[in-house]
């Protein structure tokens, strides 16, 4: 009996985990809409800039990833998805939204 009220609490706490990470993400997805990201950018598909799901799995596996990639959303620059230049989001940008919304893609 106890064994099967451990597997249900634990049941219980991963489905609320789920709820709360489906819930961050799309908090995260609306700061990428209302800072203008979604302009060049979409979860799936290339549009101006790449895919945030193509952005994760380029990075995936490395643990560098969440400080380069809030560097390069912060300062902006070319090179690494071709030649279009993404302009720089700082100031305009907060700091902790800029790491929320790469912490969300880098969980695509």
């Amino acid at each position: 009996m106890k064994g099967l009220l451990m597997t249900v609490a634990a049941a219980g706490t991963l489905m609320l985990a789920g709820q709360a990470s489906a819930a961050d993400a799309k908090a995260a997805e609306a700061l990428a809409q209302k800072n203008g990201c979604l302009a060049c950018h979409s979860v799936a598909n290339k549009v101006v800039g790449p895919a945030y799901k193509d952005v994760a799995a380029k990075y995936k596996g490395d643990k560098t990833a969440e400080a380069k990639l809030i560097a390069k959303v912060k300062a902006g620059g070319s090179g690494v998805w071709g030649p279009i230049p993404m302009p720089p989001n700082s100031p305009h940008v907060k700091d902790e939204d800029i790491k929320t919304i790469v912490e969300w893609i880098l969980t695509l």
